[in-house]
């Protein structure tokens, strides 16, 4: 008899839990806490998610945050294993700046930055975290810095350039 080999439907996805907080709703009677979980959700390969969930069990909050990652998958623009250039973005004081690097650099990042780049696949970048340090606006900070980046082709066509002068300076320095 043969034996099938499992195949998820799913490709696997690295999952990060950021950050598990108690959060209170001030009613009539006191107070009500519940638990905030964000996750964050990717598979190495260019896709990465965010999701939040709130609950009055930690294991619930971090079963809605999941699937909420999930469903919020973005794709992103590599450059091998950085980002093809230099970005920053703000959401509430938070601001964060990315900055592409060389191989063999590492992620130089925060815990919440570091979980995002991990999760997208990115190997080599420089952050730096500026303004607020709050956790959940700094992670969504750097969704929005990803989602502002164009690959090298795309960003060479609109200026009508060659997609070569567009490298990173250490690409274009090896290639001269």
């Amino acid at each position: 008899m043969e034996t099938m080999e499992y195949q998820p439907l799913e490709p696997m996805f690295d999952e990060r839990v950021i950050e598990i907080a108690r959060v209170a709703k001030v009613v009539k009677g006191g107070r009500r806490f519940q638990f905030r979980v964000t996750v964050v959700t990717g598979d190495n390969h260019g896709k990465v998610g965010i999701g939040v969930g709130k609950a009055n069990a930690v294991p619930d909050a971090m079963r809605k945050a999941t699937e909420r990652a999930h469903k919020d998958l973005h794709s992103v623009v590599t450059f091998g294993s950085t980002i093809p250039h230099e970005v920053t973005a703000k959401v509430g004081g938070a601001v964060v700046l990315l900055k592409p690097a060389s191989a063999g650099t590492g992620v130089i990042a925060s815990s919440g930055v570091r979980a995002v780049m991990e999760a997208v696949g990115i190997r080599d970048i420089l952050t730096k975290s500026l303004g607020s340090a709050n956790l959940l606006n700094l992670v969504k900070a750097t969704f929005v810095a990803l989602d502002q980046l164009k690959s090298p082709e795309q960003e060479a066509t609109r200026r009508g350039k060659q997609a070569k002068d567009l490298q990173p300076y250490w690409e274009r320095r090896k290639n001269a």
